[in-house]
């Protein structure tokens, strides 16, 4: 994973390289006009990249998360800068894009939570289909493979991504979230690969479904629970549970265990679903381990598995 000195440093404002010259390794913090509004992401390129096209994913981080802290750059830790060094080992781009300030402030994004008063109103689904245009125009980029994951709101914006634009998007994942139980979407009408990694004590997305918020809040809106989201989808796909299992307990003093449960219809991978016993909200890390303050605040982080690791194993695994 290349980042020129330091990751501060890697954050300066930089352009892609473009024409015929292979596109520059390492990380670029770049900015789009999109809708009347400078938008800000960053885009990984990884050592390997050429003139073959490679595969692409978006990483969308949570509700008042930074750019900055979704790449490591804040000083948090961050299971989601892994995605880069994954995309050196695998061969794919990774963008991170930033989205807009919501009621507090901060970072949000416009998911498909009807009941939902502190996002964002942004066109978030124009701004990320735009992102996708913008990395084919300056890069190599198989279409066939754009993948979305995404953690408690940027999971929900995902999960949004794969409803109104299932034709973009080869799968998506979706980190502590589910899907909306009061939509402003249309009903998903396309089966599309989904996987959910879900913890059962999260103390703000609830697993069994209900309000958002820790203690429950009406204007963070409410979801479906784990299991009726799964069903969602699988349903859509004609997919019926395979096979599940648990997962090597690495670390007996994180919580829990993770279940890994597949649905399958026609020999291929439609759903996943990690359930991660006593988790809470947070991204499941072996290596980007949570301070105990954000423990206390938010409950168990997994130290069985990799966040990006597995859901990298999915997309693989449920593309044709």
């Amino acid at each position: 994973m290349l980042l020129s000195g330091s990751l501060l440093a890697a954050c300066a404002q930089t352009t892609p390289p473009a024409g015929p010259d292979p596109p520059a390794a390492g990380l670029h913090v770049l900015t789009l006009e999109h809708d009347g509004r400078a938008r800000r992401y960053a885009l990984y390129v990884p050592a390997q990249a050429g003139s073959d096209p490679l595969p692409l994913v978006f990483s969308l981080h949570g509700g008042g998360v930074t750019l900055e802290d979704q790449i490591g750059a804040s000083g948090y830790k961050s299971p989601f800068k892994l995605w880069m060094e994954l995309a050196d080992s695998e061969g794919f781009y990774v963008v991170y894009p930033e989205g807009l300030p919501g009621a507090y402030g901060k970072p949000t994004w416009n998911d498909c939570r009807g009941d939902a008063t502190v996002s964002s109103d942004a066109d978030d689904v124009g701004f990320i289909l735009a992102l996708v245009d913008e990395v084919a125009a300056a890069y190599p980029l198989d279409r066939r493979r754009i993948y979305a994951s995404g953690m408690s709101n940027g999971g929900l914006m995902a999960l949004r991504l794969a409803v109104e634009v299932p034709n973009t998007f080869a799968a998506v994942a979706a980190i502590c979230a589910s899907m909306p139980a009061v939509s402003k979407c249309p009903a998903p009408a396309r089966p599309l690969p989904v996987l959910f990694m879900n913890g059962t004590a999260d103390p703000n997305l609830p697993y069994d479904g209900g309000t958002i918020g820790n203690p429950p809040r009406a204007g963070h809106g409410s979801v479906l629970s784990t299991a009726a989201s799964v069903v969602v989808w699988s349903n859509l796909a004609g997919a019926h549970l395979t096979a599940q299992r648990a997962l090597p307990d690495l670390d007996p003093n994180d919580g829990g265990v993770v279940t890994k449960s597949d649905y399958r219809a026609g020999g291929r991978l439609w759903a996943r679903l990690y359930t991660v016993g006593g988790g809470g909200h947070a991204a499941p890390s072996i290596r980007e381990r949570y301070s105990a303050l954000f423990e206390r605040l938010f409950g168990h982080q997994n130290h069985d598995i990799e966040t990006a690791q597995e859901v990298w194993r999915f997309f693989v695994a449920a593309t044709p």
